[in-house]
């Protein structure tokens, strides 16, 4: 039986806080903020409130031998965007508006990893599929809007770009409705929109979070034709990990992202898969760099932060060649995961319809998955685990170097540094060269 982590089970549900910042108008979300030029506003604007955030309903497993969801709501103060929005216009908005977004959206996302011209071009008949639990009833609904206010087209079953299943692949026999894991939904299906806007989404409902009806939604993903499948989702490694690897995730030819965890240092399954990208999370703000913005550990507290870590149980892929863990280390990549630097997500059920902030890895897989999307098809034969470390070292991946998410024996697992490291990989994207075979 399979149980969350420890520290989760002594977080979850419970705020956290630390120092953050200010607002923004829809004017200035659409009209490209976060461009390369962009100075590091976080610093001067003249108010501040610290943000505050909880983990959402699914973080906290329904029933023994679930797993988890990998994400965060804030719930109040003002977030990183905001106050650098707020130094652009003077505007200091309210704290927990839902009426406006409060987090980073398309453009800003796709300027940070270098994906503004991948995204306008890339992805088209691409699918991208979410692989969540229960069922969310606003899925296409909370979408529609999601895409109208950033200027995405239109992402309906009507035109055949989004579709909703079970994981028996049934369009009318859904699971129960959950809240909880109707956030996290959201904050997939709108992480997947934003890096690849012109690629279709399945939406892949397991009845439940255990890891035999998530995989098997894993399964019916690849049989539905994805070629690129995001998990945002966790729990312990157990000895039965080997069987799941090859019953679900061994799928040459298909990009499939995992989650590394939010409960900081450690390793998680199925992050720890040999056959699965894992994605460990950041802390993202602008930067008077040539790059525009800038990169640290994820890291709230002791209890809170990225995963990362050495498998107990999972072999070492061929490509991985770090010497201070002999099974699989975690993670591959990364990208934006702390919530005081989150990104915006439109959802409605459960809670008051609006823009709402959110953060946590959850956010940092389906990401990832885009960017596999933008890059194009994986070879038939190929585990694009493989291939950010054929370009390990190179501009093309955004080099984390400072930050740790705990302490740890073997220093590089638990703390950034030039080169690879477990909270981030070889770091972030920077284009799609990283992600192509």
């Amino acid at each position: 039986m399979r149980s969350t982590p420890p520290n989760r089970r002594s977080l979850r549900g419970s705020l956290r806080r630390i120092g953050a910042a200010t607002a923004a108008t829809a004017a200035l979300v659409l009209a490209g903020f976060g461009s390369a030029v962009q100075a590091d506003a976080a610093t001067s604007a003249t108010t501040s409130s610290k943000v505050t955030w909880a983990a959402t309903g699914c973080a906290t497993p329904k029933h023994a031998g679930e797993l988890a969801c990998n994400s965060y709501r804030v719930t109040g103060g003002l977030t990183a965007f905001q106050k650098q929005q707020a130094a652009r216009t003077g505007v200091t908005p309210k704290a927990a508006d839902a009426s406006t977004p409060s987090g980073y959206g398309p453009t800003n996302l796709q300027s940070a990893y270098g994906l503004t011209s991948a995204a306008a071009s890339n992805g088209s008949g691409e699918t991208i599929a979410i692989v969540d639990a229960y069922n969310d009833p606003n899925a296409e609904s909370d979408l529609a809007t999601y895409r109208s206010y950033y200027g995405l087209s239109s992402c309906t079953t009507a035109n055949g770009c989004f579709k909703k299943v079970s994981q028996t692949g049934s369009t009318t026999s859904l699971p129960s409705s959950d809240t909880g894991w109707s956030e996290e939904i959201s904050l997939d299906l709108d992480m997947a929109s934003a890096i690849c806007p012109k690629c279709n989404i399945l939406l892949v409902e397991a009845k439940s979070a255990t890891m035999a009806n998530l995989g098997t939604a894993v399964n019916e993903a690849v049989t539905l034709g994805a070629k690129y499948v995001s998990n945002s989702y966790g729990g312990s490694e157990s000895s039965s990990d080997s069987s799941y690897d090859t019953s679900y995730f061994k799928h040459a030819g298909v990009a499939i992202t995992v989650s590394a965890g939010d409960s900081d240092y450690g390793a998680e399954y199925p992050a720890a898969s040999q056959y699965v990208t894992s994605v460990g999370g950041t802390n993202l703000k602008t930067s008077s760099t040539t790059r525009g913005w800038t990169e640290t550990v994820w890291k709230t507290s002791s209890t809170e932060g990225t995963g990362s870590g050495c498998s107990s149980y999972d072999t070492k892929p061929s490509w991985q060649t770090d010497t201070g863990c002999t099974k699989r280390t975690i993670s591959d990549v990364s990208a934006v995961a702390d919530p005081a630097t989150g990104v915006s997500v439109y959802d409605s059920y459960g809670i008051t319809a609006g823009w709402y902030t959110f953060g946590g890895t959850s956010a940092s897989s389906p990401i990832i998955a885009g960017v596999y999307a933008l890059a194009g098809v994986p070879s038939s034969s190929s585990y694009p685990a493989s291939f950010p470390y054929a370009k390990a070292g190179t501009s093309a991946l955004n080099d984390v170097t400072s930050g740790n998410n705990g302490s740890c024996s073997t220093s590089y697992l638990c703390t950034a540094g030039t080169g690879y490291d477990g909270p981030t990989g070889w770091g972030t994207p920077e284009g799609v060269s990283a992600f192509t075979g």
